[in-house]
């Protein structure tokens, strides 16, 4: 599919080559993804530097930085003048997804399975749309799905390890340049370039190679990793 003319964005590149938080998450909301800006990390030290505990007020928060804090996930948008405002006042926030509804949803697993998920899908020759990678989670983007449609697939499987995590309605995604606690989000799988929305898969096409991979994890797909 050809770039709608007007929705192209170039993306300012900063040091090593990683475009501005601002500059995808206008990209995002020209792809009709409501995004918000992160809780983001801690400043610890002196000018620029950062740190690995949360912004928020949890001392003991599991996803530091990675996920809504201030403005809350109901508040995430498509609208530019509202991402602007957000990201000149929070230049490194990072970038959050709210997922279903019209957005995409996805599944993630423990980084090495979805390595594992990932190769199992290719060689079916399943297409497959955008995956995030962070330091220890993969996430596989797929079509919206309500709860109903992920219930009925999941209740037909024998176990569904508990390392597997579902972003649907309600939920949240942190969406790559994004700084987290452990490193920067990242594309394992990156949007073709030049297409006006990135396409993406069925959950049903994905949700066997998944389950599969993190049953057969190395700690069997019964620790939920962040």
């Amino acid at each position: 599919m050809r770039e709608i003319l007007g929705r192209r964005r170039r993306l300012r590149f900063r040091r090593k080559g990683m475009p501005a938080p601002l500059d995808t998450a206008l990209t995002y909301s020209a792809w009709r993804w409501p995004v918000l800006p992160g809780a983001g990390l801690k400043a610890t030290g002196g000018r620029g530097t950062r740190g690995t505990g949360c912004s928020c007020p949890d001392p003991e928060c599991v996803v530091p930085g990675a996920h809504p804090f201030d403005p809350g996930l109901l508040a995430a948008t498509t609208d530019e003048r509202m991402l602007r405002w957000w990201w000149t006042k929070r230049p490194t926030a990072p970038v959050v997804l709210a997922t279903g509804g019209t957005a995409p949803c996805a599944v993630s697993l423990p980084a090495v399975a979805g390595a594992r998920a990932l190769a199992a899908l290719d060689r079916a020759d399943v297409r497959l749309g955008p995956v995030v990678a962070t330091p220890t989670r993969w996430s596989v983007l797929v079509a919206p799905y309500g709860l109903e449609r992920l219930g009925d697939l999941l209740y037909a499987k024998t176990w569904v390890p508990s390392s597997l995590r579902f972003h649907g309605e309600g939920g949240y995604l942190v969406l790559p340049p994004s700084e987290v606690a452990g490193g920067r989000v990242r594309w394992e799988r990156g949007p073709l370039p030049g297409s006006a929305t990135p396409w993406l898969p069925d959950v049903e096409a994905v949700v066997d190679a998944l389950v599969q991979a993190g049953t057969s994890a190395p700690d069997g797909g019964s620790r939920l990793a962040y």
